[in-house]
């Protein structure tokens, strides 16, 4: 059995997907971009604030199915250019703990959703 999990504190599904779906304990979120949820507008004046917007929509999904960033277990990250890795990555770090932190791959690839900079999904487990 699937639960969909939406949250009106993070943007809409712009197409046949939703937010997250939650089957059983463990909880897979679809992709987030830098899109602000209030004014619908992407934040990408920097790659530190895009990724701050990205992880705080994924924050968003991950209360509303009643968890946090210490149940994630594993992360994508797909980005436009590898040169942006560490200005992301430094973002990132502040959402987990070292030792702690879930297992992750990061891949560049030619585009992203409205060619964005960043985008990450997780799966998470209560």
């Amino acid at each position: 059995m699937k639960t969909i999990i939406n949250t009106p504190k993070a943007p809409a599904p712009i197409g046949p997907y939703n937010q997250a779906v939650l089957t059983g304990n463990t909880l897979y979120t679809s992709g987030q971009i830098a899109l602000n949820v209030n004014t619908g507008a992407l934040i990408m004046h920097s790659i530190e604030a895009e990724t701050k917007q990205v992880m705080d929509n994924l924050k968003a999904v991950l209360e509303a199915a009643g968890m946090n960033f210490e149940n994630v277990i594993k992360t994508s990250i797909f980005i436009s250019d590898m040169h942006n890795f560490s200005k992301i990555n430094d973002v990132y770090a502040t959402y987990f703990d070292a030792d702690s932190a879930p297992a992750r791959e990061t891949v560049e690839v030619a585009n992203l959703p409205k060619f964005v900079n960043v985008e990450i999904s997780m799966i998470a487990v209560k």
